[in-house]
């Protein structure tokens, strides 16, 4: 309790801080706040504890009130069923079996006109001495029924009881009802003639007792636990008491009358109960009960009538004092407000820069890294296997290339400047697609589990970088788990609404409809400080050479591309859980459905003998390029800006592709390059090559309708292999009503 109060007082704010000043004019007011809580806490704590043994003796003395009316009820309603058997003695006590069937109807009669003056009964029976019944109150003409099996006749047939005997609970045979008996032995001149029965039915003490004041139950037994009424009944409960029932264990203490509370044996809840032997049938109790949860809820209800009244009044006090304090403590406020926002600022300002300067870097570092991959690639293949010593070093030297060049992609990633090849995609289907992949990657050591959800919507991604994506996050939850651990890829529908787009207003999201792709390990975990920098690039916690910083940025730039929402949930020590929201598409959207990628390289013989014309303002990668496609037996013509390209067009009529790059110099780009070459030419086809995004064929990061890319760098297998793609496929071309022909 101790702890309790003094998290309260320090979380609200109501006790004195280590940073405040010992002197503070605050001080008094914290403490009288400290009191407005505290105080009216440990009243109504007091009372409560108070009020809750209070209830509890209340129930108690309901419970023996009850008692009494239910005892007192079943007394006077035995004492009927008594009568009831000694009028049966009366009317046949010397007639034998024969006499009674012989005069079968005019004893029916009679007893008939009884048992309809008697609602508690059920039924009047005569049973013959050889346990067929003779006569009854409700059955006539009585069929055959050998009730010689019944416990009512055998215990008096075999003489195991003396007087009166009370059956269980029973099903009828001759009616499709429940009922309990009151048998006696029939006699004539000491011998035994049969048994006469008083058929009870339960359900006239069920509405007695639902009469009663709730909540509870009552309830007849017999002395050996078996039920023969109860109110409420439940659906399945017991017909018997079990042997450890702790009415037993109260019986054998007190066998008169007594009271316990215990878990019931019939329904296993917590109940405090009463029970009273019936005096003239001694093997008969009455029991009321109720539940202990039941006066639980009574005494909150109790309870929380009080705090209507006194709640507010305290809250009051306390919201005036905050008031004040909180005055006092704004300018402080305003202060650390003002720092965060600036800090929010120079973030943001930072983030922009590194995106500007990556794509500054991007055409020439690109145009580069084609250059020498190019060159690496042609060297490698003119080597061939002959000397194993230089092409050990092209290789070093090719993979130096291809970590650079994913670096660059990275970098123009995380500034939204990456090319994206938008499909409608199933992250479901790419997700298991790529299963393999990701269990190479990250070993053995780390479990995965997927939780794919049905019914999954599309999203307008491009896959290779959701690819990309789920790669990293995969690749930095093994790292989080150097002991190993387990990763879950879970997808799901889902909605952020309005508020959770309020809370995280900074990443300028809209609220709808998002499909989640969440990767979630149980591996270290990250400190708040370290959410807050996860997305810079360059911004590792791993050792040096270990990485790159550039993964979560990668991601992060990636989906602000894609408009959708990244957020991290995360504590040290707990694991990480990182999810990805992307929009969900219409199904009218149009887009290219996104088919599961197949890995077999095309045959690398093949050639072609069409006539290219390549425009590319680098002269190294426009030489590498030429050189490329020379090899593979086209005829190539050369150009480095628009004006050229377009007069090398008018004299060379065999072109079959225009290869040109998308930034060119002399103030015509290669998008306005092509539609003027189509424009002449309408047959011709087109591959652009760009090292990062343009408006000319990109727009909001994604590549126009059936534009045709190859993104630099590239190597020379990348490059012959898309020209002939593109050479062999079927042309759709449509005029604009400009009179550009666009693909």
């Amino acid at each position: 309790m101790r702890q309790f109060v003094r998290r309260l007082a320090h979380r609200t704010g109501l006790l004195h801080t280590p940073t405040e000043p010992a002197g503070s004019a605050t001080r008094p007011l914290r403490v009288l706040l400290f009191c407005a809580v505290v105080l009216p806490a440990v009243l109504y704590a007091t009372a409560a504890t108070i009020s809750y043994h209070q209830h509890f003796d209340e129930a108690r003395d309901r419970l023996r009130r009850n008692l009494a009316i239910v005892h007192e009820h079943a007394q006077k309603v035995f004492e009927t069923f008594e009568f009831a058997s000694r009028y049966l003695d009366e009317t046949t006590s010397t007639a034998t079996d024969e006499q009674i069937r012989a005069n079968e109807a005019s004893h029916s009669e009679r007893l008939r006109s009884m048992t309809v003056s008697m609602p508690q009964l059920r039924d009047l029976w005569i049973i013959g001495t050889d346990g067929y019944p003779l006569v009854s109150g409700t059955v006539f003409p009585m069929p055959r029924i050998d009730l010689s099996d019944r416990n009512y006749f055998k215990v008096h047939h075999d003489n195991a009881v003396n007087g009166p005997y009370v059956t269980e609970l029973l099903d009828a045979r001759a009616a499709n009802t429940k009922f309990f008996a009151i048998s006696r032995k029939r006699e004539i001149n000491g011998r035994f003639a049969g048994v006469s029965i008083v058929s009870i039915a339960p359900e006239y003490f069920s509405e007695f007792y639902s009469q009663l004041p709730p909540p509870g139950v009552a309830a007849l037994l017999r002395g050996d636990g078996a039920v023969l009424v109860r109110y409420p009944e439940t659906a399945g409960s017991q017909q018997r008491l079990p042997a450890n029932s702790p009415f037993f264990k109260a019986v054998a203490i007190n066998p008169v009358s007594g009271l316990v509370s215990a878990p019931s044996a019939i329904d296993g809840r917590i109940r405090i109960f009463m029970y009273q032997r019936l005096e003239k049938l001694p093997n008969l109790y009455v029991t009321v009960s109720v539940e202990a949860d039941a006066v639980t809820r009574a005494w909150m209800r109790d309870m929380g009538s009080h705090l209507i009244f006194g709640l507010p009044a305290t809250l009051a006090l306390v919201i005036l004092g905050l008031i004040a304090l909180r005055r006092s403590e704004r300018l402080q406020q305003e202060v650390s407000r003002r720092e965060s926002t600036e800090q929010a600022l120079r973030q943001a300002q930072k983030m922009e820069a590194v995106g500007r300067l990556s794509g500054g870097i991007a055409h020439d570092f690109n145009n580069m890294l084609t250059v020498i991959l190019g060159n690496i690639d042609m060297a490698s293949r003119r080597i061939g296997d002959d000397n194993p010593r230089i092409q050990r070093l092209l290789d070093s030297a090719r993979q130096a290339s291809e970590r650079a060049a994913t670096l660059v992609q990275r970098l123009l990633a995380f500034s939204r400047q990456h090319p994206q090849e938008v499909k409608s995609v199933d992250i479901n289907r790419l997700v298991q697609s790529m299963s393999e992949l990701v269990r190479r990657t990250i070993g053995e050591t780390v479990t995965i589990q997927t939780v794919l959800a049905g019914g999954l919507w599309k999203v307008a991604v491009d896959p290779n970088q959701l690819e990309n994506a789920i790669l990293n996050l995969a690749v930095n939850a093994r790292d989080a788990m150097p002991d190993g651990g387990r990763m879950t890829i879970e997808t799901a529908n889902s909605y952020l609404d309005e508020a959770y787009v309020a809370a995280n207003s900074e990443d300028r999201f809209t609220a709808g409809q998002y499909v989640l792709l969440a990767v979630t390990d149980t591996g270290a975990g990250m400190s708040r400080e370290v959410r807050e920098r996860a997305f810079e690039p360059f911004f590792t916690t791993k050792p040096t050479g270990m990485g790159t910083g550039l993964g979560l940025s990668m991601v992060y730039g990636f989906l602000k591309q894609s408009n959708g929402h990244i957020k991290i949930y995360s504590e040290p020590g707990e694991g990480t859980a990182i999810k990805l929201y992307f929009p969900r598409i219409a199904e009218q959207r149009g887009l290219p459905d996104w088919t599961e990628r197949t890995w077999a390289r095309p045959a690398p013989g093949a050639r072609g003998s069409e006539t290219i014309l390549l425009v590319e303002d680098d002269e190294e990668v426009r030489k590498f390029s030429a050189e490329v496609l020379f090899e593979q037996g086209y005829a190539v013509h050369a150009a480095g800006d628009g004006a050229s390209a377009l007069r090398l067009l008018e004299s060379e009529a065999n072109i079959s592709l225009l290869f040109t790059d998308v930034v060119l110099p002399g103030g015509m780009n290669g998008r306005q390059l092509a539609d003027e070459a189509r424009r002449r030419k309408p047959e011709l086809k087109v591959l652009y090559a760009t090292g990062y995004t343009r408006n000319a064929i990109i727009h909001q990061g994604r590549l126009d309708a059936e534009v045709e890319l190859l993104t630099k760098p590239f190597t020379a297998d990348a490059l012959a292999r898309k020209v002939r793609q593109v050479l062999n496929a079927q042309p759709s071309v449509v005029p604009s009503d400009t009179g550009v022909i666009h693909r």
